[in-house]
């Protein structure tokens, strides 16, 4: 294991570089008290913050932590995983002595929020502070070529997933509330953006919703609109309602999948002639709430791609007899090409082009090269910019640039490396490249948004390469989605941090925002200033 941390320490993390120089390999004595806090954040911080303050995992940063639970059962919780949770078991990751060590961290944090004496020093800490969630709009940005400022277009959306340009300039954005909002917009703000009824049911909970949106490559002939969502069984019981304060993870959910249909928006702002394009038989469907992936992609040679998470279970991605964790090919209509590359395999799902993925949320096609890229979050780090080529595998479920318990491997024959990673993570969601004219040196850019990191990447691809990267902003709040207007300005979707630092549940309707980028000129900064 402490191989497996080395390797990884090589390649950038400074974090893992600290767990494994502390302490020789075998050696019996407890870990040092500061390593608890570079292991927490190398191996924790992913899921339950890096302030402890809980995302996909429930906060740590609480006094009562170490009321309902001894160290013990703490450590067994580390070691063994929590039953019917997202945790996993670190036992194969971490020793006695380090679990150890992060048991003392979550003691020193935890006196430090009940205001008392801290572990280290006796003095007194001050108790953790609510913070308001941060404005983008105003903001001016100074980035390597272009600077701009962020104006705020439409407020108080509901943890918003996609978004999508028709012709006429509006615009077409989802919301993962409980009920699934499809929402037109007018980019002007002269006209409230209503809502589309009559969209199909959608089953909501942690991860799930109403997902991507995507306006067919034919819409100005044929009037298609494409969605992503997750469904449910009708026919199946609601499970009872949670005890207040439960964690999400440990929320218990009917099973649920995703599902990919097409319909089109009458005059009256209803969705009529729903056409099914994929719809995974019941046994598929799992109740775990996470990694739905979602992200839809028309190559312009009458194909649509689509890509599923492995909804938590790494097993799925390598099977290629389950949709789950793969990005699928399909024409138009949702019947399969005769050219996909696992038609004639026995036992094979023929809509997969691509699997051992972990849970993608975004694609796009290099316009000047017709290539697809992909975006997918990593388990603890190991984020991922793919490349994505026919038939090939991706290694989740086998190998790893994240830590992972129960994988060893960060590289393995026959399996394609990524084209650029993160470690730690940023949680990279929607990705687009840009073509237009109107930001200097940013033609040909891929642009990645990031959830954790709360970050807009600009990555330079030349042909099959990643070669440079910056970050364009970041600390403005969660970045999901992105796309080029009809105007050639950028519009971006944000949501607000989540976390009880934030005072904001990770697990419920999250205020989200749309912004454009405005570029500002030299001839309007030497305007502002004369």
């Amino acid at each position: 294991m402490r191989k497996r941390m080395a390797s990884l320490a090589v390649a950038g993390s400074a974090a893992l570089f600290a767990m494994t120089a502390t302490q020789a390999p075998g050696a019996d004595h407890a870990a040092p008290p500061g390593e608890g806090s570079a292991i927490f954040a190398a191996a924790c911080a992913g899921c339950h913050g890096s302030d402890l303050s809980g995302g996909r995992g429930p906060s740590l940063f609480d006094p009562r932590l170490f009321t309902r639970l001894t160290d013990p059962q703490i450590h067994e919780a580390i070691e063994k995983g929590v039953k019917d949770s997202e945790m996993p078991p670190f036992g194969g990751t971490l020793d006695s002595a380090q679990i150890g060590a992060v048991i003392a961290y979550l003691h020193s944090r935890s006196a430090e929020l009940a205001g008392g004496a801290t572990a280290t020093t006796g003095a007194p800490a001050s108790a953790a502070v609510v913070r308001p969630p941060p404005n983008p709009d105003g903001q001016r940005i100074h980035s390597q070529t272009q600077d701009f400022q962020i104006e705020t277009l439409v407020d108080h959306l509901d943890t918003p997933y996609g978004l999508a340009f028709l012709p006429d300039g509006r615009l077409l954005v989802s919301e993962r509330t409980p009920t699934g909002n499809l929402r037109l917009i007018d980019p002007s703000g002269r006209q409230p953006p209503p809502r589309i009824t009559g969209l199909p049911a959608i089953h909501q909970g942690q991860d799930a919703g109403l997902l991507d949106v995507a306006v067919g490559p034919n819409y100005a002939r044929d009037g298609w609109i494409y969605l992503a969502y997750s469904d449910s069984d009708p026919s199946l019981p609601e499970p009872p309602p949670p005890a207040p304060g439960t964690p999400g993870f440990q929320i218990k959910r009917k099973p649920s999948m995703t599902v990919i249909v097409r319909g089109k928006i009458d005059a009256a702002n209803r969705w009529t002639a729903q056409q099914e394009i994929f719809r995974a038989p019941w046994s598929v469907y799992t109740p775990s709430g996470a990694h739905y992936g979602s992200r839809i992609l028309f190559d312009g040679k009458g194909h649509l791609f689509f890509s599923i998470g492995e909804r938590g279970d790494m097993k799925n991605a390598q099977n290629l007899a389950t949709p789950l964790g793969k990005i699928h090919r399909v024409n138009l209509d949702g019947s399969i090409p005769a050219d996909n590359p696992f038609v004639r395999t026995a036992g094979a799902l023929p809509s997969i082009w691509s699997y051992g993925h972990r849970n993608p949320e975004g694609l796009a096609i290099d316009p000047r090269t017709g290539l697809i890229w992909e975006s997918e979050h990593g388990p603890v780090g190991g984020d991922e910019i793919n490349l994505i080529e026919r038939g090939a595998n991706y290694g989740w479920g086998v190998v790893s640039k994240g830590m992972q318990p129960g994988i060893d491997a960060v590289s393995a024959p026959g399996m394609v490396d990524p084209a650029a990673w993160y470690f730690p993570t940023i949680a990279p969601s929607g990705i687009g490249f840009y073509e237009g004219n109107r930001y200097a040196g940013w033609k040909g850019s891929l642009f990645v948004c990031a959830l954790r990191g709360q970050q807009l990447r600009r990555l330079t691809i030349k042909g099959r390469h990643v070669v440079d990267q910056e970050i364009v902003f970041s600390d403005l709040g969660r970045v999901r989605a992105i796309a080029t207007g009809p105007d050639g300005l950028l519009y971006v979707l944000m949501t607000d941090p989540t976390g009880p630092g934030w005072n904001v549940d990770f697990t419920n309707p999250v205020r989200g925002r749309l912004v454009r980028l405005n570029p500002i000129t030299w001839q309007q900064v030497e305007f502002k200033f004369q």
